[in-house]
């Protein structure tokens, strides 16, 4: 039996460096070492239904290390996913072999990799949902979450948050092999790190193992031992040979070297042919399945099958014995929502949106019972403690609480998030300061890119942070963000919807939004400060539904001179800046809140022009830089902005200072219409 995995682990290894021979372009030697690894994970311990690959109570493998997505390809390639073609098209337009492997379930690849670190870190947020819903139905949820990290992700600043939490909140679920080769892209490891890796891992509360990563008996039982595991995430680090198997023309060994990393091992001192035939390959078929691995994968697939039926019936004599707990993980796992009334939550006037946000988080952790809010050591402040007072903090041995104290990691954070999105059947919340965005940017564009519906909560949206002072004040942040409302993700569709509500009422139609969101991610940006509610015929909720068009019209006169246009705070000083245009001047201004440019896009060109007319000159009044409302204006019109940062000085003072009265829309918009 050890002859045919050897022979599996070989096959493997072949057709990773053909595909990337074939494409020109690649990561060749780390597939070779980690080759060993995969076939034993996969042949022997990871469960899955190869029948029903998106079965949500199958183990997952989330890869970090991207680049070697020739390893996954070629691992499911003998499990039957990919087709031959498949892999001779690997890189080119329109293939199912992408460069970095994209979340496609259904071919078992459960994660988007590539930015190294955050792979892993997705890996632990799907364990914190396994444990979550595995609390709330029974531990009969037994599945594991297994990672791969390369010597790039270990380095990554990311690993520190995710190798933090998963050891504190003892994620035993999660096994993660570490191909420890000691070559990165550019360099060997050492000239790069002297750290102890399993002595930090250790003091994080990680179990650690070291083994010779290509020694079958050894990874059997790192891995035996790690499932047996009852308090910790095990981390298994497997020493490997970068290219594995390489010889040179002569047959002379040629394995370990760091050009071997990234290019094809053709370009490099090993030979692509006798590497072939070192490996048992056929040079004529090299993209082949060997006869004998076919058909022990063949039998493979049918023993896989067949546990998985012996699961699945032991899943179903637990759902006939709890058929309301049973409907319920069935509506979690549809991303089926309970009615929810939003009208319901009651703000008292004149709120901060941060606030008016805490009540409805106070709401819903009432009523959506698969709700997990984080935040990074801010809940008082950007105000999820509205949630968490209705419910308890994650942790270790007890996943009863939804929420999770990240502490202060808000690119962990917002990754884990990401990785709880991907498991299925839980909602993911972060929250954080906005200017603190920046530190999350890498882990929203994959939100993005796997049409992820992470909700992001950003509080203290503006320079009105005051006292903290530049450092604390976003200005450039609503920019950024709202770049993502223009980029279209692979379903065509604005890979992001980005939030600005004016008052306590847009906020709950904001949060309304967000949670009817499904397929891509929201962000909500709040105030610190309170903002007066804007005036209302009726009822004040009633109108802002209208929200829901991404902008609508909050005061409309018949004929106006000019429409006001804004976003959050800004559209309160409007009103006031209205006011004093109706008084002063005889200015009729009709006034426009847009809380998302990127649905109003959406909306017919007819109701788009009902709201903004181009006939009319228009101002826009923004916190941020004057490109947040320049393509709504238009050319008839003027943005009033910042283009400097904040100061240091109470909110109120900036406001004078910056503009951002209603004295200085008078102003402006007079000077305007000369």
């Amino acid at each position: 039996m050890s002859n045919i995995n050897l022979r599996a682990a070989d096959n493997i290894r072949a057709l990773a460096i053909s595909m990337v021979e074939q494409a020109n372009s690649g990561h060749p030697g780390g597939p070779m070492g980690g080759a060993d690894f995969m076939h034993i994970l996969y042949s022997e311990f990871l469960n899955f239904d190869p029948s029903d690959m998106s079965w949500p109570f199958r183990d997952r493998f989330f890869m970090d290390a991207g680049h070697l997505s020739t390893l996954l390809y070629a691992q499911y390639y003998l499990l039957g996913n990919y087709k031959k073609e498949d892999l001779k098209n690997f890189r080119q337009w329109g293939s199912v072999t992408p460069g970095h492997p994209e979340v496609d379930v259904e071919r078992g690849i459960e994660n988007t990799s590539g930015p190294l670190g955050q792979g892993h870190t997705m890996g632990v947020g799907a364990s914190i949902a396994a444990k979550f819903l595995a609390e709330r139905f029974g531990y009969w949820m037994n599945h594991k979450v297994y990672g791969f990290i390369s010597d790039g992700g270990v380095q990554e600043e990311i690993s520190q948050g995710a190798g933090r939490i998963a050891g504190h909140l003892g994620l035993n679920n999660f096994i993660m092999f570490y191909d420890a080769n000691d070559v990165q892209l550019s360099t060997m490891t050492d000239e790069v790190t002297s750290e102890d890796t399993a002595k930090k891992y250790e003091a994080w509360g990680w179990k650690v193992v070291t083994i010779d990563g290509h020694n079958h008996d050894a990874i059997r039982k790192a891995l035996k031992d790690a499932n047996n595991e009852q308090e910790k995430p095990t981390l298994i680090i497997g020493k490997t040979i970068m290219g594995k198997g390489c010889v040179t023309e002569t047959g002379a060994n040629w394995e370990g070297h760091c050009e071997l990393h990234g290019q094809p091992i053709g370009h490099t001192g090993a030979d692509f042919n006798a590497t072939l035939k070192n490996l048992g390959a056929d040079v004529n078929d090299p993209f082949a399945k060997y006869g004998d691995v076919e058909a022990f994968y063949a039998t493979l697939l049918e023993t896989k099958k067949a546990a998985a039926e012996t699961k699945k019936a032991e899943i179903a004599a637990w759902k006939t014995a709890n058929p309301e707990l049973a409907e319920k993980l069935d509506g979690f796992l549809a991303g089926k929502l309970p009615a929810l009334d939003f009208e319901s939550v009651v703000n008292k006037p004149g709120l901060a949106t941060r606030a008016a946000s805490a009540n409805v988080l106070g709401y819903l952790a009432q009523n959506v019972e698969n709700m997990i809010v984080s935040s990074a050591d801010l809940s008082n402040s950007d105000k999820t403690d509205g949630f968490l007072k209705q419910t308890h903090a994650i942790k270790k041995n007890d996943f009863s609480g939804a929420f999770l104290q990240a502490g202060v990691a808000e690119l962990t954070m917002a990754a884990i998030a990401n990785g709880i999105a991907l498991h299925g059947g839980v909602i993911p919340v972060v929250a954080t300061f906005f200017v603190f965005s920046d530190y999350m940017k890498p882990a929203i564009r994959m939100s993005a890119i796997q049409e992820l519906p992470v909700k992001y909560v950003w509080t203290h949206d503006a320079f009105r942070v005051g006292e903290d002072g530049p450092t604390h004040q976003p200005i450039e942040q609503e920019a950024q963000i709202r770049l993502l409302e223009k980029l279209k993700n692979h379903s065509g569709d604005p890979c992001f919807t980005a939030l600005r509500p004016a008052d306590s009422a847009e906020t709950n139609v904001a949060w309304k939004m967000a949670m009817e969101n499904d397929k891509t991610p929201t962000g909500l940006i709040l105030s610190r400060q309170g903002i007066k509610d804007l005036p209302a015929a009726t009822s004040r909720y009633q109108e802002a539904l209208a929200a829901e068009k991404g902008g609508y019209t909050v005061q409309d006169v018949e004929n106006p001179d000019v429409v006001l246009i804004a976003n959050g705070s800004e559209v309160a000083t409007l009103i006031e800046g209205a006011k004093l245009l109706a008084e002063r001047a005889n200015i009729k201004a009709k006034i426009v809140s847009v809380p998302s440019e990127g649905i109003f896009r959406l909306q017919s060109k007819a109701y788009q022009e009902s709201v903004i007319p181009s006939s009319k000159p228009a101002f826009g009044l923004t916190a941020g830089l004057p490109v947040n409302l320049e393509g709504l204006v238009g050319n008839n019109g003027k943005v009033f902005g910042l283009d400097h940062f904040g100061y240091s000085a109470p909110a109120t003072v900036l406001d004078e200072k910056f503009g951002f009265t209603g004295e200085n829309v008078f102003n402006q918009v007079t000077e305007l219409l000369k």
